[in-house]
């Protein structure tokens, strides 16, 4: 299956600090996964090697066997598109002008963009409920808007791999799943990677989850398998009561306070 995504012995460290330490994982098309963890754990570094942002040690992030170091940043943007935690735009170009960025990958230097790239962003604007939005200086939006907005670009991609790196952390709960469903909905030929904090979110939207503690893979399964009292206590310290949410039949929550 093309562009699947490998992970073998992945090392990072910043000056002499230890960040990531051996980890090796694979991802596969259909699957939402999550990435939990304490703060200061390294997830957001994680994400950050997946994305070429920062280099690890030794070659260790593969795309079909191929070493993401061996794309040009064009081509790569083929294949993985990445949602940050958070977006600064302060130029007042139009809703509709910055997810077609999102189309700019396939685009040679200097060519236009033409009527098959606006079906393709008008399709992920409706998908992400931001057509409304398409006339609407970017810098007149609210959070939520704007986060849905930097989704509808990263669609624009049509990337077999997305990653997202904390995406909900700074929106309402309301936002937070109209945002998580955007993903949920599409995943069925996609690979979806993302940071979340909030264990009961990602017991929800995830197919698999990975909790990391001080670099390393501490667990990784299903919800059920990684979110129980057992993890949460080793790794965040806290004494939890572990139910059944009534609707989505996955583990919830409940800190013992």
């Amino acid at each position: 299956m093309k562009n699947n995504l490998v992970i073998r012995d992945l090392n990072f460290s910043y000056e002499d600090k230890k960040i990531l330490n051996d980890i090796s994982l694979s991802f596969c098309k259909g699957n939402f996964y999550s990435i939990i963890g304490p703060n200061g754990s390294g997830k957001s570094t994680f994400i950050k090697n997946i994305s070429k942002l920062i280099a690890p040690e030794h070659k260790s992030v593969f795309v079909d066997n191929q070493d993401i170091y061996s794309f040009n940043n064009k081509n790569l943007a083929k294949i993985i598109s990445v949602i940050p935690q958070n977006t600064l735009i302060d130029y007042d170009f139009t809703v509709f002008d910055i997810v077609m960025m999102g189309r700019s990958p396939y685009k040679r230097r200097f060519e236009d963009f033409n009527s098959e790239d606006e079906k393709i962003i008008e399709k992920y604007m409706k998908a992400t409920n931001t057509w409304k939005l398409k006339d609407k200086p970017i810098t007149e939006l609210s959070g939520g808007e704007l986060q849905r907005v930097i989704a509808a670009r990263a669609l624009s991609q049509e990337t077999d791999i997305i990653l997202l790196d904390e995406p909900t952390s700074h929106l309402d709960i309301q936002y937070q799943i109209e945002f998580l469903n955007i993903f949920k909905n599409l995943k069925s030929n996609k690979v979806i990677i993302a940071v979340l904090h909030d264990l009961n979110l990602a017991s929800i939207f995830s197919d698999q989850v990975i909790l990391i503690n001080n670099g390393k893979v501490a667990a990784k399964g299903t919800p059920w398998e990684v979110i129980n009292k057992e993890n949460i206590k080793n790794v965040y310290k806290l004494s939890v009561e572990i139910i059944e949410n009534p609707i989505s039949k996955c583990p919830y929550v409940i800190p013992i306070v």
